[in-house]
């Protein structure tokens, strides 16, 4: 009885270790996305500024 116990505490602590590794994966990609949309939108904001300033003549 005592080698099915440990057998299943082994196995939830694996399961328990996949689940963390799988949401750390995701919380890694959901923010490389985040911080690539905010540099998109960074270049995106500072090319139209620019091609304002160019159309005023300045």
């Amino acid at each position: 009885m005592i080698h099915l116990s440990v057998a299943v505490g082994r196995f939830v602590e694996a399961l328990f270790y996949a689940i963390l590794r799988v949401a750390g994966v995701i919380t890694g990609v959901v923010l490389l996305i985040a911080l690539a949309g905010l540099m998109l939108f960074l270049i995106a904001r500072w090319l139209i500024g620019r091609g304002r300033r160019k159309g005023t003549g300045q």
